[in-house]
Parts: C-alpha cells; sequence; structure tokens
C-alpha cells in the first residue's frame, strides 16, 4: 500500500500539469488566458512548422533518392539499347537465314536446270544414234536388195 501512494506521488511531481497524461491541457497561467487570436496564430504557426518539416523531408528524400533514381534509370536505359540491338541482331540473322534459303533454292534450281539440259542433250544423243543405226540398217537393206535384185 505503501509502495503504490509512493508511486502516485512520483508520478505526479514527474508529470507536468500540461502534460496529457492529465487528459487536458491546462493554461499554464490561469490568470492570463490566451486570446482566440493568439490561439489562431500559434496553430498557424504549428501548422507552417509542419509544413515545412513536410517539406523538407520531401526535400531531403527526392534529393537522397534522385541519384538512386537516375541510375535506375540508366540502367532501364542500357537495358532498353541491349534489348534494341539484340532485336536488331535477331533481325539481321533472320535476314542472313532467309537469303542463305533463296541462295539454296536458286542452287538447286540452277542444278535442276542443268540436268534436264543434260538429259536433253543425252535423249537427243541416243536418237541421233538410233536414226543413225537405222539409216545404217536401211542402208543395209536396201545393198542387200540391190544385190538380190542383180
Amino acid at each position: 500500500m505503501l509502495k503504490s501512494w509512493l508511486l502516485v506521488i512520483v508520478l505526479a511531481n514527474a508529470l507536468p500539469m500540461n502534460s496529457p497524461a492529465y487528459g487536458q491541457i491546462i493554461p499554464t497561467n490561469p490568470q492570463q488566458p490566451e486570446s482566440f487570436q493568439e490561439r489562431m496564430r500559434q496553430q498557424q504557426q504549428e501548422r507552417t512548422q509542419q509544413t515545412q518539416e513536410q517539406f523538407k523531408e520531401t526535400w531531403l528524400r527526392l534529393n537522397l533518392q534522385q541519384p538512386q533514381l537516375q541510375q535506375q534509370q540508366r540502367i532501364q536505359q542500357q537495358e532498353f539499347t541491349r534489348q534494341r540491338q539484340e532485336l536488331i541482331r535477331q533481325q539481321q540473322l533472320r535476314l542472313q537465314q532467309q537469303q542463305l534459303q533463296l541462295q539454296q533454292q536458286e542452287f538447286t534450281r540452277q542444278q535442276q536446270l542443268r540436268i534436264q539440259d543434260q538429259q536433253l542433250r543425252q535423249d537427243q544423243q541416243i536418237r541421233q544414234q538410233q536414226q543413225f543405226r537405222l539409216q545404217q540398217q536401211r542402208r543395209k537393206q536396201e545393198l542387200r536388195q540391190q544385190q538380190n535384185n542383180l
């Protein structure tokens, strides 16, 4: 019991009368109450001070973050440039592949034309040989007939 009274006395001395722990703010000198204008001026001053502190915090935060943001922006720009270069490289590779395919198709076409030409020549030679043989056979036959007729 004595301990709790001592605690109350210590707390009463430790807490000032204007403390929110008492549940309200009591003017320090009740004989001189603050005027309404004085309270408004004080509230305005507090708001101004809060605004200045917020502005200062924002300014500090932005100025501290600005180099980080610039660095991040540089990194993003580099990544964008890298991706664009990669896209250009891939497009060039695709173009090269298409050109190669076209060259292969042209080569194949030329080969087919050569083969056809070669086959035509062979066919022509074969026909010529056949005609020559036929002519020879006819001559032989004609000669035989002439000999037989004599």
